[in-house]
């Protein structure tokens, strides 16, 4: 059985006590087995799995009660993240893919809601491009009005699990910048709808070979004249920046809880390995130097996810909290590379085999550095916080 390490849980209410130990016996007996048996082919997530998580309702935690949710807040929703994470980051991640993105109808939303809080209704995020990564106002992705729909051309890249979606949020350039200092305006966000399991006509998929971030394939789509009708437009023409920026402190605090996920699980094997390797007739735990090695990294961790629940309190409460949900991905991912990076040292070379879940962790935690924002791009929010932007004033 898989040590278990216990954090500082004392802030929690017996609630969110509850909901935890709900996520961590669920990535336990049904989340692990299947991490340590699919990553290591480049398995999928099976469908079966994301249908118990839906009855359990992990993908209705923060959806009012009043439209079929939970109506919880956050806090508790990187809780069950963190949780699931410790097995397997990828399952931690896939509870996003089903939040229905902002401006839908009533109508669609009214019809769509119950299957996505099932997970019977995921979708897929197409922003990046081959060219286009940090910079997201400078996408060419284009969409232009032919009759009573749109018609899209260009290239999409880092798109997750998006021949299993049922959507695809498509992110495309209707109109020219106004000005270079104005180039966010002119995108908008569309709502692409397709058959799980299959690209539609005009879309061309071509898998990204990953070295990590298993349990579901991650595309380059190009789109070739591709229509979509009238109202596949989401929100206000134009304005689809301000769109796909509106989520990004939940989705950041939500990459930090992964990151402390996994990285929690790096050391759990990491200790369990430890008091079973025998090396010059004792447990390798009982060196000095080793158990120095386990401190540092539990104290990394604990320092990090206190901070995430930290900044979860803050979304709960209304507060406009960008810089620090910044702090807490930069902090939460950089001690995740740190941490798996040792945990895998502590099994030697067995931790550069697949035998061991240690190099999972490892590749998976190089990721969360560089999703939802470089940590060079969370450096920028939070000096430019600090000190303004540079040029603002000139």
């Amino acid at each position: 059985m898989k040590t278990h390490v216990a954090g500082n849980n004392s802030s929690l209410t017996a609630d969110q006590l509850g909901i935890q130990a709900l996520a961590r016996e669920f990535a336990r007996k049904e989340v692990l087995p299947l991490a340590n048996e699919l990553d290591p082919i480049g398995g999928k997530i099976p469908r079966e799995l994301i249908k118990k998580m839906g009855e359990i309702g992990f993908f209705a935690i923060m959806t009012p009660e009043s439209d079929g949710g939970l109506g919880l807040g956050a806090l508790e929703y990187i809780l069950v993240t963190e949780e699931l994470s410790r097995a397997w980051m990828s399952v931690g991640s896939i509870i996003r893919s089903s939040v229905l993105p902002a401006g839908l109808s009533a109508a669609k939303r009214e019809a769509l809601l119950p299957r996505a809080l099932l997970g019977e209704y995921i979708g897929s995020f197409a922003l990046s491009e081959p060219d286009t990564g940090s910079d997201a106002a400078s996408i060419t992705c284009r969409a232009v009005r032919d009759g009573d729909g749109w018609v899209i051309n260009g290239a999409k890249m880092w798109c997750t699990n998006a021949d299993m979606a049922d959507y695809i949020v498509l992110f495309a350039r209707t109109t020219p910048p106004p000005s270079s200092r104005k180039r966010h305006l002119g995108i908008s966000v569309f709502f692409v709808e397709k058959t799980a399991g299959e690209f539609p006509a005009g879309v061309h998929a071509t898998p990204v070979r990953k070295i990590g971030y298993h349990g579901w394939d991650t595309f380059e789509l190009v789109f070739e004249d591709f229509r979509v009708p009238a109202d596949a437009l989401l929100g206000v023409e134009g304005e689809g920046f301000y769109t796909g920026m509106s989520f990004l402190e939940l989705a950041r605090v939500h990459t930090a809880a992964r990151a402390v996920g996994l990285a929690t699980g790096a050391l759990e094997d990491a200790l369990e390995f430890a008091q079973q390797r025998l090396q010059f007739g004792h447990p390798i735990a009982e060196f000095q130097g080793l158990r120095f090695k386990l401190a540092k990294m539990a104290a990394q961790i604990e320092a990090s996810r206190q901070l995430t629940y930290s900044v979860a309190r803050q979304i709960d409460a209304g507060q406009a909290c960008g810089p620090q949900a910044s702090a807490a991905k930069y902090m939460a991912s950089e001690m995740a590379e740190r941490v798996t990076s040792e945990g895998l040292q502590i099994h030697g070379g067995s931790g550069y085999t697949t035998d061991f879940a240690a190099q999972r962790y490892w590749r998976d935690a190089r990721l969360t550095k560089i999703f939802e924002g470089t940590s060079e791009i969370q450096l920028k929010i939070i000096s430019d916080s600090l000190l303004g932007k540079v040029g603002a004033t000139r």
